[in-house]
């Protein structure tokens, strides 16, 4: 079980990382059939664990995460929560849980010296328009580049090295970093040579991205110890049941993959 009260009073910087709009099934059967070699040796043994979304879009997904609410596991009882905003006074948190006395997780963060800083990657997160610096200004500070979204071949290699250039520029404090990887967001067809997005080109997407994420959480735990989480925002419905994209509560939509873990 992850103390995340003690891991942030220890001052341990934090890896955010939101594969967007990853369907569960997709990042399972990567996984599983060794698509995803550098994730795969990384991430706690068994996997992905598959978890329900808080939101079926990136808005309402990224939001409820940076008040506290995490994908939870598909069953009754719940573990501790990582955070969670100061409840009122009748409910009670689990002492591994740490509350913060903010409006988001991040404000609440900066309370005990770390910085936030967010790599977007979809345009939620590139201040192209109103709804776009929503996202970005919960940070301190924000980046997004056209070459880190999801049209650019690259993205992830991308984001990764500007991550990994950031962890170094705040090495000497605690930092809370996030990257929103775009390349599993549509469009994606175009890692397997098509016009149209599917499972297919999604899990090509993942087999893509999972060399740089190994290497952005190999070359950061390598200096000092992190806490990592990633997980996705929401999935995409390609065409199940008659359903297509997001801002729906299909079942792809709502089951998300979930990792965390302190390396």
């Amino acid at each position: 079980m992850i103390n995340a009260a003690e891991i942030i009073r220890a001052g341990t910087s934090i890896l955010f990382v939101t594969l967007d709009s990853l369907r569960y099934d997709v990042a399972r059967t990567a996984y599983d059939d060794g698509l995803t070699p550098y994730m795969g040796s990384l991430l706690p043994e068994g996997g992905w664990e598959r978890r329900h979304t808080p939101g079926s879009f990136t808005l309402p997904a990224h939001m409820a995460f940076f008040s506290g609410f995490l994908p939870k596991l598909p069953q009754p009882e719940q573990p501790p929560r990582l955070w969670e905003c100061r409840p009122p006074a009748f409910k009670a948190v689990a002492e591994e849980t740490f509350v913060f006395d903010a409006p988001n997780l991040l404000r609440g963060l900066s309370g005990h010296g770390y910085r936030s800083v967010c790599v977007g990657g979809v345009t939620y997160f590139s201040r192209e328009t109103p709804l776009g610096c929503v996202l970005p200004d919960l940070f301190d500070e924000d980046h997004w580049r056209p070459e880190f979204c999801s049209p650019e071949m690259e993205s992830t290699r991308h984001q990764v090295d500007y991550a990994l250039e950031i962890a170094e520029r705040y090495s000497h404090r605690p930092l809370f970093l996030f990257v929103n990887v775009s390349a599993t967001h549509v469009p994606q067809g175009h890692y397997i040579g098509e016009s149209s997005d599917t499972c297919a080109s999604q899990r090509a997407a993942l087999a893509y991205a999972d060399e740089h994420l190994g290497r952005l959480i190999t070359v950061l735990t390598a200096k000092r110890r992190w806490l990592v989480i990633m997980c996705a925002d929401h999935g995409d419905a390609f065409g199940d049941d008659g359903f297509h994209g997001r801002g729906i509560a299909h079942p792809v939509v709502m089951n998300v993959p979930y990792a965390a873990m302190v390396r």
